[in-house]
């Protein structure tokens, strides 16, 4: 569980049958709505922070949300997530007291689970002993996904960024690096032992299967499966752990939409971030149409309803 709330937390980024059969030689199909109000217009794509060569190109449906818009949003602006500070900002965040050791704030099965992982990959395991463990598990992701192809700069939000500089829109973002930071950091250490513990469990083959299970429900546009499958389960088994990492997030962002939907001017504007922000009664999709904004799903191969 926790390694796919490691993709959708947006620091580092269960599909059905149809999933399997779309083949990587076609664009995803897109999760992108469009939301109007007089004339300002809001295009909002979720996202899948690692991505692999063959999820290139994009739909046409993103593509042509792009060159509409005149400004990109993400979940961090384009300065902040490509700075070597964040990481450096992540790394002192998670630093331990020089009397403490990760050792200490482990089980002793997560300790030999650690020490097992460690060895089968040739990781140094005496550079985590000052870590605390929400540091060592988002890594230990990172590097499960990247086996498997996906990569951290072929993500969308880097993809923008790219697009945007050349294109010379300005890219902004809804919050900053150091509440990301703090949203981790400010998991008890029950939930940090848990946090290390699972994606220890769930790495090598069952983590595989996981990962290109989400991966391949993000290629087919598929909410039911995401919204379901994903953030139900994660609703249910760890509340307070999705109360900050998705709720709080979504109901702090919801203010600064309206503004852009309200404000002066007639730009219209890109928001691309995780995909788990977007889907069921807790995203921004559905609380914005509750209020009344004119939403609609932007996909010539989805549900109308969707």
């Amino acid at each position: 569980m926790f390694l796919r709330c490691g993709v959708l937390i947006g620091l580092l980024w269960v599909a059905a049958s149809s999933c399997a059969a779309q083949t990587v030689s076609e664009p995803p199909v897109p999760l992108l709505w469009k939301v109007t109000h007089g004339q300002h217009t809001l295009y909002l794509l979720g996202s899948f922070h690692l991505l692999k060569p063959q999820d290139y190109p994009l739909s046409p449906e993103v593509n042509a949300a792009f060159a509409d818009a005149e400004q990109l949003v993400l979940e961090l602006s384009s300065d902040e997530l490509t700075s070597p500070v964040l990481g450096q900002a992540m790394l002192a965040a998670a630093q331990l007291p020089a009397d403490d050791s990760l050792q200490k704030h482990l089980k002793p099965e997560t300790w030999t689970a650690l020490q097992s992982y460690a060895q089968a990959n040739n990781l140094p395991l005496e550079s985590l002993q000052h870590l605390e463990p929400w540091l060592v598990a988002t890594s230990i992701s990172v590097q499960e996904m990247t086996k498997q192809g996906l990569d951290p700069q072929l993500g969308l939000d880097l993809h923008f960024i790219d697009l945007a500089r050349r294109a010379g829109k300005p890219v902004s973002g809804l919050e900053h690096g150091q509440q990301q930071i703090d949203m981790l950091d400010g998991m008890s250490p029950v939930e940090q032992e848990q946090y290390l513990a699972e994606t220890l469990d769930e790495s090598g083959s069952t983590g595989a299967s996981q990962t290109e299970r989400l991966h391949a429900a993000w290629r087919a546009g598929d909410v039911a499966t995401l919204r379901d499958g994903l953030a139900a389960d994660m609703k249910r088994e760890y509340p307070a752990l999705y109360q900050r990492i998705n709720v709080q997030r979504n109901d702090a962002w919801l203010p600064k939409l309206e503004a852009r939907l309200r404000g002066p001017g007639d730009d219209d504007i890109l928001v691309v971030v995780g995909a788990l922000h977007l889907l069921g009664s807790d995203g921004v999709v559905e609380k914005l149409r509750a209020k009344g904004y004119d939403v609609r799903r932007l996909c010539n191969a989805c549900k109308a309803d969707d």
